[in-house]
């Protein structure tokens, strides 16, 4: 080994290291480094562990009745608050406007997320890869709640965008409280997921595998769609199924760009614990909608694999 210089000082951060090092081998000693992993999963454990406690005890109230008289639930089990869900033609509009509502929104959000990942990846120029990352961060800096405000003065009937039609002589429309109005929305709140879950999907592509195939006489429509696209898929799916169970589940775009006429299953919900107290069904239909993301999330498992979802899917 060679030797040390004489003018050698060690850092001092160096030093604070080894302190930390020595101080975390007297709290768990090496002797209990098999049981490490288990130890930096607890937390998660303990989290998942009161989800399913949550899950019991709603299960518990969906089995449960609500005695108008005394609005106190009863004391038997039945099957009538789900009974209820599935025989009322209310519900079953509300659950079908939100599968809808997550399809489409996964479908635009994917097609609009796909074109800006690919563009943030592939640039050249660093101030567009910056003006890009910044427009899509930015956002995230701004609430949910704060941006459906934003959209209601923009597309009220007085907003921005009917005085600027106004302008050309174009009769306000109504752009607002309908579900084009809250499809918007959710497209506009889930790109930024989608965008950065694809980002490294389409940055292992190499470039050169583009090149390739532009070499063999590809134009760039076929060399994305068969070369960029199938190598792309982990990130797609993953993608999509993120913004699939989001939009499922979402709350404040129905609510507030809906305007109380587009309500998704979440909205129902809220309106059996909150406005209702029926408890019991708005349980039955928690419990539903959580059966639903779960059939949607194995069905994308069974049919592409959960390997995929990891870059590894199958061949």
């Amino acid at each position: 080994m060679p030797e040390t210089p004489a003018d050698f000082r060690y850092p001092l951060r160096w030093r604070l290291m080894d302190g930390i090092e020595a101080l975390a081998d007297r709290i768990w000693p090496r002797r209990l480094a098999p049981w490490t992993g288990w130890l930096l999963i607890t937390p998660a454990l303990l989290l998942v562990g009161l989800l399913v406690l949550g899950l019991i005890q709603i299960a518990d109230s969906s089995l449960r009745t609500l005695d108008t008289a005394t609005f106190l639930p009863s004391e038997d089990w039945s099957l009538a608050n789900f009974e209820k869900a599935l025989a009322s033609r209310v519900y079953l509009t509300v659950a079908w406007r939100s599968l809808l509502g997550a399809a489409l929104t996964t479908f635009l959000t994917l097609a609009l997320a796909f074109p800006y990942a690919y563009a943030l990846v592939r640039t050249r120029r660093p101030w567009v890869r910056k003006a890009l990352l910044i427009t899509l961060f930015l956002p995230f800096f701004i609430g949910q709640v704060v941006r459906a405000y934003g959209w209601l003065i923009i597309l009220g009937n007085s907003g921005m965008v009917n005085e600027a039609l106004s302008l050309v002589g174009v009769a306000p429309m109504r752009l607002l409280f309908n579900y084009p109005a809250v499809i918007f929305g959710m497209v506009q709140y889930m790109l930024p997921f989608a965008v950065l879950l694809m980002v490294p999907a389409l940055a292992a592509i190499p470039a050169e595998t583009e090149t390739a195939a532009g070499s063999l006489g590809a134009n760039w429509l076929r060399t994305t769609w068969h070369v960029v696209l199938p190598m792309a898929k982990p990130g797609l799916i993953g993608a999509g199924l993120v913004v699939a169970t989001l939009s499922l589940t979402d709350f404040a775009v129905p609510a507030m760009l809906g305007g109380g006429s587009q309500d998704f299953i979440a909205n129902a919900i809220y309106d059996q614990f909150f406005r209702t107290a029926d408890q019991g069904l708005g349980s039955a239909l928690a419990l539903m909608l959580v059966a639903a993301g779960s059939v949607l999330v194995g069905l994308v498992f069974l049919v592409f694999g959960a390997g995929t979802l990891s870059m590894g899917g199958r061949r």
